[in-house]
């Protein structure tokens, strides 16, 4: 008798770079961390920014004045697919890499798998939800082969 197979979500995921970055993730790299995270069907597009829409997507939907490493855009509340956009701006995650001295294949992991957890409605407003999620990030990054992202931090 055969073993059961373990069948893969459905995922349909794009990869949108309009920067010019360097040693940016690569679309094979980016399913492998994609399917680490998802249990369901899922249609992401990830989309690889540089500063100026970093910021202006900061600005107009979070009402902050200058550029974040990440944003989670999800699609309607009650599909049968989880659906959504992650915007990541390349000199942001290149610049918290250095400043962190942490490799920018693992920061890029790690932002992938934050911005994949709030898809899937998780947050970390509040000493609670943090921990939950940080958690969460940790244990999915060790199955990657990546380091704790906030080991260090304090």
């Amino acid at each position: 008798m055969s073993a059961p197979s373990r069948r893969r979500a459905a995922l349909v995921l794009s990869l949108q770079v309009v920067t010019r970055g360097r040693r940016l993730p690569a679309l094979a790299q980016m399913r492998r961390w994609t399917r680490a995270v998802l249990k369901h069907p899922a249609q992401v597009c990830f989309r690889i920014v540089g500063e100026r829409e970093g910021e202006s997507l900061n600005r107009r939907y979070r009402g902050k004045a200058h550029a974040t490493n990440v944003l989670s855009f999800r699609y309607g509340a009650a599909q049968v697919r989880l659906a959504g956009d992650i915007v990541m701006c390349a000199p942001v995650i290149a610049r918290e890499a250095r400043a962190q001295r942490k490799a920018l294949e693992a920061h890029y992991a790690h932002l992938t798998v934050h911005g994949l957890l709030h898809l899937q409605g998780y947050d970390h407003d509040g000493p609670r939800k943090t921990r939950i999620m940080e958690t969460m990030e940790i244990a999915i990054l060790k199955r990657l082969g990546y380091a704790n992202p906030y080991a260090g931090e304090g």
